[in-house]
């Protein structure tokens, strides 16, 4: 048993749905950001990677994050000091949660990208295709997953660019110094890097 959850082979959205759905802390987190009813609003990155590679790596401690992070969508305030706003009221909600709020809509200025269209389209153009998912809780309290690039890299424990990434020189360099900096693979060693 890994955090309550019965060991199983991830091979499906549902099955990460499921390892979500059985995790109290994760459930509590989207509770709490679902709250605030942001505009296209996700939890995303290492939140939902670092569950599944702890999982499929038999861990059992949860390894903690170093930031829990939520995006959303409004383009009709992208000033940044509400960012820190959000922060505020969700660690007034749960203080022991490391918070990351942005808003996707002016996120793209900070790249050096061309505008996002939506929360999803951001999380599309992360650089690796195992941080590039998102889940939240619905207004039915249902979970929902997108992954734009699939889940096969995420279970099959591969870390390799988007297609967004490979398409230049200077964004396989960001790609490639994230892989330095957050050695990945010091903590869970059965991952597979992929430098395209």
């Amino acid at each position: 048993m890994k955090n309550g959850v019965k060991m199983m082979k991830i091979t499906m959205i549902e099955d990460v749905l499921e390892l979500i759905y059985t995790d109290p802390w994760m459930m509590d987190i989207l509770r709490t950001v679902q709250s605030l009813q942001l505009p296209d609003c996700w939890i995303c990155a290492g939140f939902v990677r670092s569950k599944v590679w702890d999982v499929l790596h038999d861990f059992s401690q949860r390894t903690a994050l170093a930031d829990v992070d939520v995006v959303y969508f409004e383009d009709d305030n992208l000033d940044s000091a509400e960012e820190k706003c959000l922060e505020k009221k969700l660690l007034d909600l749960q203080p022991d949660v490391p918070w990351s709020v942005k808003n996707e809509a002016r996120m793209h200025i900070r790249n050096d990208m061309e505008p996002y269209t939506s929360t999803l389209d951001a999380v599309a153009k992360f650089p690796e295709t195992a941080t590039s998912i998102a889940v939240r809780l619905n207004l039915n309290k249902e979970l929902i997953l997108r992954a734009p690039h699939g889940i096969c890299d995420l279970m099959n424990l591969e870390v390799r660019p988007t297609p967004f990434f490979t398409v230049s020189r200077e964004r396989m360099k960001i790609y490639h110094q994230r892989l330095e900096k957050k050695k990945w693979k010091q903590h869970w060693h059965k991952l597979h890097y992929f430098y395209t």
